[in-house]
């Protein structure tokens, strides 16, 4: 659909979001929700080490447990849901989930909870890809962006609510937080279950029928479809200089610019802000925007972002990175998993966005090794250069993509 066939944007970007149908609504509830909720996984090494007494290595091989079910549920889930549909998947991994987390306070052996762990992960992330699948279902393509943010703007709702929350009840009861956990999870599993809603919404269904129609049928296989796969390849490397926020800038902020953790915390406050205020408008404004402009874009702001850190003394200058990574975050995120749902055949969304999502739990696991040995061995200039590098290889590969939406 061209820009042309479209009413102008209002001057209001937030009145846009009056037009997306009912589930999309019900659905970011559900996810605050959940959200909300959301203490058990930020807070599961200290209940290991400060709780159940085990070791930090100990702690980090649950992680890493995790961390892999998760790197493993992502395809399959996606492509089961392409089967049975990916609403019934989303309410499954939330109810199977939460009752889970009922009775994980009641394991201590640690063999039981590093199975536990992987179930966990096998039952909770299957959520994403579903919940992903569904939103390109219920909006029409040039709502997609605006439905993604909105869908985010749920999700750091609610994790700037639980985990601050979860402090202070961990100080009173560790056991509280799996309870809760699986409470909220349980409830949003409900709220999807006894809200009425519908697999696909009849307008939209009938305008992605059109436009399907109008194209030629792509491969069932997503590993032989080279354009998505090359998207893929393009998204690793700044997916790995993502996740160093969680993995190497700590270090980074408290060892070697020599600030306070209250600090660093500020520095994820403010990320945090300007998501809730901007991302929604933001990328309602970039609704018709090519693809590989906003995802070009992106990848350009997380590369001067982190390739700044360079030269940053301050905490000012830490400020200055976080507000413009937080950019690139900003359009990335709703930006990339547009894509995969205007290239991925109806049919096969879950799939493909499984796919996707198996890509985000792969940087996971790669980034943070990766960056510490960097930063041990040859020093945080070297990590943050590597940075830069890495956001401009992605930035240039996503530039190509409209080249390879032609050749495929």
């Amino acid at each position: 659909m061209t820009a042309t066939s479209q009413p102008k944007s209002s001057r209001n970007p937030w009145r846009d979001l009056r037009i997306l149908p009912r589930e999309m609504w019900i659905l970011g509830a559900a996810t605050l929700v959940n959200r909300i909720g959301m203490m058990a996984l930020p807070f599961l090494t200290l209940y290991l080490t400060e709780h159940l007494r085990y070791s930090q290595a100990h702690a980090g091989y649950v992680l890493s447990i995790y961390g892999l079910g998760a790197l493993i549920t992502a395809p399959l889930a996606g492509r089961l849901s392409d089967h049975v549909g990916p609403l019934r998947i989303m309410q499954l991994a939330l109810l199977l989930s939460g009752t889970l987390l009922l009775f994980f306070p009641l394991v201590t052996n640690y063999l039981a909870l590093c199975a536990l762990a992987f179930l966990w992960a096998v039952l909770s992330e299957a959520f994403r890809p579903a919940s992903m699948s569904i939103i390109s279902d219920w909006v029409l393509p040039e709502q997609r962006k605006a439905a993604f943010a909105l869908n985010r703007l749920a999700i750091n709702l609610g994790m700037s609510i639980g985990p601050a929350a979860a402090g202070f009840i961990a100080t009173v009861s560790f056991t509280a937080i799996f309870i809760i956990d699986g409470a909220t999870s349980i409830l949003a599993g409900l709220m999807l279950m006894f809200s009425a809603l519908r697999s696909r919404v009849p307008h939209v269904a009938e305008a992605h029928a059109h436009k399907t129609g109008a194209r030629p049928i792509r491969t069932a296989n997503v590993f032989s479809d080279r354009r998505f796969l090359y998207f893929i390849l393009a998204l690793l490397p700044v997916t790995v200089v993502f996740f160093q926020h969680n993995s190497t800038l700590p270090l980074f902020v408290v060892r070697d610019l020599n600030l306070t953790e209250s600090r660093y915390g500020l520095l994820f406050a403010m990320n945090t802000v300007l998501i809730i205020l901007l991302e929604v408008p933001l990328n309602t404004s970039m609704a018709h925007w090519p693809h590989r402009n906003a995802l070009a874009l992106s990848c350009v702001f997380w590369g001067i972002g982190f390739g700044i850190l360079m030269f940053v003394h301050s905490f000012a200058g830490a400020l200055l990175s976080v507000a413009i990574w937080t950019f690139g975050e900003m359009i990335l995120f709703p930006g990339a998993a547009n894509f995969v749902s205007e290239i991925a055949p109806s049919a096969r969304r879950g799939t493909y966005m499984g796919v996707y999502q198996m890509s985000f739990s792969l940087a996971f696991i790669l980034a943070p090794w990766l960056g510490t040995q960097m930063l041990e061995h040859f020093g945080a200039k070297w990590l943050w250069g590597a940075a830069f590098v890495l956001g401009s290889i992605s930035a240039a590969m996503m530039w190509r993509i409209g080249e390879a939406d032609k050749n495929s």
